[in-house]
């Protein structure tokens, strides 16, 4: 009969990847994930840690509600790269305008009495906060964007 040269796909799902590891992984990647500040990046080396102590991807990726080519692709990183291979990428597109400067301006503004800026209002609205922001810093925001920050931060 015809035998299949194809390996078995379950097979290698089930393969842990330990190998690929530097004998210090485990130990690095606790100290990443005490440091790490956003809460996906935990997540990422929270995983590579489960596959470094020699889970196998596919239960982790369930585990994690992560893809499997996901996973993969940040224990590849992490093994190549090390902790840094876990950190996100720059991405292309339009860099965003609101910078950590800018927001913290913000927040302070939004502490400040309106109508010592001018306002008629004794309340701050986005549309006012945006003007004031531009006429202070010369950069243009919309309502839409000073409400997002404030949402995040307040």
């Amino acid at each position: 009969m015809f035998q299949s040269k194809v390996p078995n796909t379950q097979e290698s799902a089930m393969r842990p990847l330990s190998s690929q590891f530097p004998p210090n992984a485990l130990p690095t990647l606790d100290t990443f994930m005490k440091q790490a500040k956003e809460t996906r990046i935990f997540r990422r080396a929270q995983a590579v840690r489960e596959v470094a102590a020699g889970q196998t991807v596919k239960a982790v990726s369930r585990t994690f509600h992560f893809t499997n080519s996901a996973l993969r692709k940040w224990v590849q990183r992490f093994a190549h790269e090390g902790t840094s291979g876990l950190v996100d990428r720059p991405r292309s597109g339009r860099p965003p305008q609101m910078t950590c400067e800018l927001e913290t301006y913000l927040n302070r503004l939004v502490d400040q009495d309106p109508l010592k800026h001018g306002c008629v209002h004794s309340q701050w609205s986005c549309h006012q906060l945006a003007t004031v922001l531009a006429q202070q810093t010369g950069t243009q925001l919309g309502r839409e964007s000073i409400r997002l920050v404030l949402k995040k931060t307040r």
